[in-house]
């Protein structure tokens, strides 16, 4: 699959100059913004331009990190509205007449095909980069969005006072020993999930004998909770002993607690976080979105990625070939793992998600 260059197409709305920031502020307690004075930039023919921000979906944790270094090289100012995939792809979805959205960075490309079979992204801001073997796999063929990291959903992490010896398969867990010690997240919350339910869907044969593992695990009193944070507090509480996860929470739980250990599972399901440019949105919005789109690949935003959420999404795998992984992550090729179809998966999402709340949430 190659990479696909900027090229031209349709855009919306009129042209504007660019914008220039100069502080950083929050506007309200669900998002961050950096902002930029009324009237300081002008148009074209020397009026005065309205400042609009790009407006920044995020469910990723080093977003204020990385756009603030975007904002500082660029002088454009970014307004974060930070909240769980499932969250913002309702809001994004709910505002598809009127978005209010510029661009959106999550983990899980499936959301995204979700998004274009609406029509609501832009296509063709994949910029040429020097991706890994794994990167290059990684991006759309209509490139609909931009891959940016790799994670594995999921890793399982475990209680070692109570685990010597861990499942190494998915079908472990089903033995008679790991009833009512294993704990999970909300697929139609918590974004990572998804993709590790269709994954298991997926190494099993098909949705059918996935929805079957997945019952086994509820008869067995599968713990479920909405997202990371709950989950682990149920394993570090004792109410659990492992917990399936996505692998960046799981290296930082066991960065954080020594009692915690993490293994991968055969097969672990490789996760790309990705970003993706509303269709709707000014054509110098969308300029700029692709620009913080390159910025992210490049070695300024890696760094800042890396270095913004250390002990959190920072855990991740780059793509990039001159970019390496965090010292705390084992090597990527001693983890057997399996890439899933975003498209046809995507397709599958909202009814897989509906059948997990009516038959293993509730």
């Amino acid at each position: 699959m190659n990479a696909i260059h900027f090229g031209s197409r349709r855009r919306n709305g009129a042209r504007q100059a660019q914008l220039f920031l100069l502080g950083l502020g929050a506007i309200g307690c669900a998002s961050a913004a950096v902002a930029a004075p009324a009237g300081a930039a002008t148009s074209e023919g020397g009026a005065r331009a309205k400042i609009v921000p790009i407006v920044f979906y995020s469910s990723i944790g080093y977003d204020k990190a990385v756009a603030a270094a975007f904002t500082k090289k660029y002088h454009i100012p970014v307004e974060i509205e930070h909240n769980a995939t499932g969250v913002a792809l309702a809001q994004i979805e709910a505002s598809r007449d009127n978005p209010k959205w510029s661009m959106w960075w999550t983990d899980g490309p499936t959301n995204f095909t979700l998004l274009d079979r609406q029509h609501l992204l832009l296509h063709d801001i994949v910029p040429k980069v020097r991706w890994t073997t794994l990167g290059q796999q990684a991006v759309p063929r209509d490139g609909s969005y931009v891959p940016t990291g790799l994670t594995i959903a999921a890793a399982l992490v475990y209680n070692k006072h109570n685990v010597s010896h861990p499942p190494k398969t998915w079908l472990d867990l089903l033995e008679p020993q790991w009833k009512h010690t294993v704990g999970m997240n909300d697929p139609s919350i918590s974004g990572p999930t998804y993709p590790f339910v269709a994954g298991m869907m997926s190494s099993l044969g098909g949705i059918n004998p996935g929805k079957a593992f997945f019952l086994a695990l509820k008869s067995d009193g599968l713990v479920i909770n909405q997202k990371n944070g709950p989950t682990l507090s149920a394993l570090a509480d004792g109410q659990i002993n492992i917990a399936l996860v996505q692998s960046t929470a799981a290296v930082s739980a066991e960065l954080s607690d020594p009692n915690f250990a993490v293994e991968y599972p055969d097969p672990a399901t490789l996760l790309p976080s990705a970003i993706g440019i509303d269709a709707k949105a000014p054509t110098m919005v969308q300029q700029e979105c692709e620009k913080f789109v390159r910025f992210v690949l490049s070695r300024a935003g890696q760094h800042a990625m890396q270095t913004g959420d250390p002990t959190g999404d920072s855990l991740y795998y780059p793509i990039l070939q001159d970019v390496r992984p965090l010292a705390a992550l084992p090597p990527l090729a001693h983890v057997r793992t399996q890439a899933i179809n975003p498209v046809s998966w995507g397709k599958r999402q909202a009814a897989i998600d509906a059948w997990f709340t009516a038959n293993i949430v509730q």
